[in-house]
């Protein structure tokens, strides 16, 4: 369990009617912790949250009240971490409206990698949900967490992917975190909290309401690099993420499809508005490459990199060739191409070709 000595106060702080992300960031930069808040008088907390604020805060904490979520606190693997706290994700802070605290079920560490979104329709194609998992098991391999929202459709795949590698995935939901919406993905939602992490900023026992989503959506691309999406309809919340993303200043990368799909017009309406056009993970990687390295989880002593390098030898090989040779997917063979490139044993040549150099 990681939560503040002091969790009673932010538990009961958490509660108070009408205390949003803003107030709370207000109260953040005058009090170093909850217990401090409670402690102020009316009318040192008036100019900084409002008069009806204030008086809500002056009532007090109910112990009573909270019980249940202390409860929940002392389980093995669930979290509470305010915005105070030096484990809060570090690239929330910078936002305008951050969460004022985080419930974790699962690993905590994991938010503090270097995280890819990738998010599209909950009705997505079957071809769609096996790009999710293909692009999400190579950004993962090379070190990424991937991060999305345990929707049906292509979150639910980009977290199978994720998971299905030697890295891991974080899902950010708009409940509280002892529900799992929807409830089929309930199994899923256990092996996220068994090898990765499942977020909230929502108290325990809130159910999902619509206004939700678009509040977890702004965590989803804020703790990302970036954000990829795959199969979005014009009116797709797919596409809430992605414009997030841009006024974050966080990278934003579609996937194109076919232009008789509707499930295409989102992801081509973004590559319109400056969204770069993917076709491997490749692509993301060499967009970040200025940002983040990739770090393959160790991949680099893994057999199977190993196995990549020894198939080249002195003459330049294409992508195909190492593909078929290694067994591995082109994704996977292309992210650690590039790794290979940045770490200087590998060049990249005209024609789409490879050459080991040492």
């Amino acid at each position: 369990m990681t939560a503040p000595t002091d969790a009673l106060h932010w538990l009961g702080l958490e509660a108070i009617p009408g205390l949003g992300p803003d107030a709370a960031r207000r109260l953040f930069e005058h009090f170093p912790d909850a217990k401090s808040v409670f402690d102020a008088p009316v009318g040192l907390l008036k100019p900084i949250v409002g008069e009806a604020l204030a008086r809500e805060i002056a009532k007090g904490v109910d112990e009573t009240e909270h019980q249940a979520a202390l409860a929940w606190l002392n389980e093995p693997g669930n979290h509470f971490i305010p915005y105070t706290d030096p484990a809060y994700p570090e690239p929330l802070r910078n936002l305008p409206d951050p969460p004022p605290w985080l419930y974790i079920k699962g690993d905590p560490a994991w938010l503090a990698r270097p995280m890819l979104a990738i998010v599209g329709s909950r009705n997505a194609t079957p071809q769609g949900q096996r790009d999710a998992r293909a692009f999400a098991q190579a950004l993962a391999e090379a070190g990424l967490t991937v991060v999305s929202g345990l929707a049906e459709g292509i979150d639910a795949a980009a977290h199978e992917g994720g998971l299905s590698g030697q890295g891991s995935s974080v899902a950010v939901v708009g409940t509280g975190l002892d529900r799992v919406y929807p409830a089929k993905n309930r199994q899923l939602a256990h092996k996220l909290a068994e090898h990765g992490a499942i977020v909230s900023e929502f108290a325990l026992g809130t159910q999902p309401k619509p206004g939700h989503f678009p509040r977890r959506n702004r965590i989803i691309s804020g703790l990302a690099l970036g954000v990829l999406v795959i199969e979005a309809a014009p009116d797709s919340g797919s596409l809430i993420t992605a414009k997030l993303a841009v006024e974050q200043g966080r990278e934003v990368f579609a996937l194109p499809g076919s232009i008789h799909s509707p499930l295409s017009r989102g992801c081509h309406a973004l590559i319109k508005q400056g969204a770069k056009l993917v076709e491997s993970a490749e692509d993301i990687l060499e967009e970040l490459r200025f940002q983040w390295a990739p770090t393959y989880v160790n991949a680099t002593e893994a057999p199977e990199t190993d196995a990549l390098l020894g198939l080249m030898g002195t003459e330049p090989m294409g992508l195909d060739a190492l593909v078929a040779g290694s067994g591995l997917t082109v994704d996977t063979v292309s992210a650690m191409l590039l790794a290979h490139e940045l770490n200087g044993k590998v060049a990249a040549l005209p024609g789409g070709l490879y050459q080991r150099l040492y």
